[in-house]
């Protein structure tokens, strides 16, 4: 469980000149920066209709590779709010631990009543069309009921990845369901041509010790010159992930601690989390560049 992580600067980084936005409009960083470094986007970027005061959605950033003057892979990231993304990889849409339709309460509302701050007119008809669900973990703030339920009316033969500890949740509502233990991997193929690797990692065990671990991935594009790393709760297993090397960590960076147990990592370890794969660009929730 993850809420949401306040992002921090470590270097700072002029992004380019911006046109004024629209919803799922796209800003670009391009940069030759080889050593890690951070920007802070401490104020969300949103795009507000004129007609109402409450934000459609969160302005993507967009990171590119570039052979020459044409471009060969791109990451496009949304955030959501939450624990929820929106990525496009090379064209494939990956909607990520989606919390978009009511509020986050994990079925007791009495005690706990989350809603967004920023994306409160949000809705799924508001999503573009969608290639692939991705669930990292099993509790409500990442396999959402509320949402998956009419996302599964919606969209019945919608792709899903996720870890196998949601099966339970998942069997009932969607039909083409993959299911990724740590070390397993999978490929989502679209019409247009385009394929995305999607592999997973260990991440949290949310339970007894005996529990299966929750899901970290590694995804990468269909040029394969790009991969980013996920996982919301910056718990991983180091003899697996440092034998990758990943252009993209989106992981915590404030920790929460509950008595005699860190519920969700972050600060230093999302520091050498993002040395330890050799980051370029790292992230939680908002971009911050590496």
């Amino acid at each position: 469980m993850a809420s949401h992580c306040n992002t921090f600067s470590y270097f700072t980084c002029k992004p380019c000149t911006r046109k004024p936005m629209s919803l799922f409009s796209t800003t670009r960083f391009t940069s030759p920066q080889k050593t890690p470094f951070f920007i802070n986007f401490s104020t969300l970027k949103l795009s507000t209709p004129r007609s109402n005061k409450d934000v459609s959605a969160v302005v993507p950033e967009e990171i590119v590779v570039k052979s020459g003057d044409s471009v060969t892979d791109t990451f496009k990231l949304t955030y959501l709010e939450g624990n929820s993304w929106l990525w496009e990889v090379g064209g494939v849409k990956i909607l990520v631990d989606p919390i978009l339709v009511g509020n986050l309460d994990f079925g007791i509302p009495w005690l706990y009543d989350a809603a967004k701050k920023f994306l409160k007119n949000f809705r799924l008809d508001d999503l573009p069309e969608i290639d692939c669900l991705l669930i990292t973990q099993s509790l409500d703030d990442h396999c959402h009921l509320k949402t998956l339920k009419p996302l599964s009316q919606k969209l019945p033969s919608l792709r899903v990845i996720a870890t196998p500890n949601a099966k339970a949740l998942l069997d009932p509502l969607f039909s083409k369901v993959t299911y990724l233990e740590p070390g397993q991997g999978s490929e989502i193929q679209v019409s247009h041509g385009s394929s995305v690797i999607i592999r997973a990692t260990a991440g949290p065990v949310l339970g007894p010790p005996w529990q299966r671990p929750e899901n970290g991935y590694l995804v990468t594009s269909p040029q394969g010159q790009l991969t980013l790393y996920y996982e919301p709760h910056c718990v991983y297993n180091k003899n697996f992930v440092e034998k990758e090397q990943v252009d993209i960590v989106i992981t915590p960076v404030t920790k929460q601690l509950l008595p005699n147990f860190t519920l969700v990592s972050g600060q230093e370890d999302a520091v050498q989390l993002a040395k330890l794969l050799q980051a370029k660009y790292a992230s939680y929730e908002i971009l911050i560049v590496v």
